[in-house]
C-alpha cells in the first residue's frame, strides 16, 4: 500500500535549515525589499542615493529595507569615504535559492 506522503522515489527528503530558510524568508517578505534586491541584481552595485531613486519612499524607509536585507546577508555595503555601496551576496543568494529548490 502506498501512502500519500511517501518521498515518490523512495529517497528521504533532502535536509533543510528551516530557521535560515524562514529568516531569509521574512527578509523578502515586503515588495519593498523584493524590488531592492532586483534592482541591485540587475545593475550591480550602487549607493543609496540611487536606491533611494528605485522606490517612492522616504530615505529612512529605504534605510530600514536595505538593514534587513543586509542582516540576512542577501546585500553587502562597502563604506566609501561618506558613501555606502551596495551589491548582491551573489553566494548567499544561491545559497537561498538552493534550499528553495530542495523544498
Amino acid at each position: 500500500m502506498t501512502t500519500c506522503c511517501a518521498p515518490k522515489d523512495g529517497t528521504a527528503a533532502p535536509t533543510i535549515d528551516a530557521d535560515e530558510l524562514a529568516m531569509l524568508c521574512k527578509a523578502l517578505a515586503h515588495p519593498a525589499r523584493v524590488q531592492l534586491l532586483n534592482y541591485l541584481s540587475a545593475y550591480g552595485a550602487c549607493y543609496f542615493g540611487s536606491l533611494a531613486d528605485v522606490l517612492p519612499l522616504a530615505a529612512s524607509t529605504i534605510s530600514q529595507h536595505v538593514s534587513v536585507l543586509k542582516q540576512a546577508g542577501l546585500i553587502i555595503g562597502s563604506a566609501d569615504e561618506q558613501r555606502v555601496c551596495y551589491c548582491v551576496n551573489t553566494d548567499r543568494l544561491a545559497q537561498l535559492k538552493q534550499m528553495i529548490g530542495s523544498l
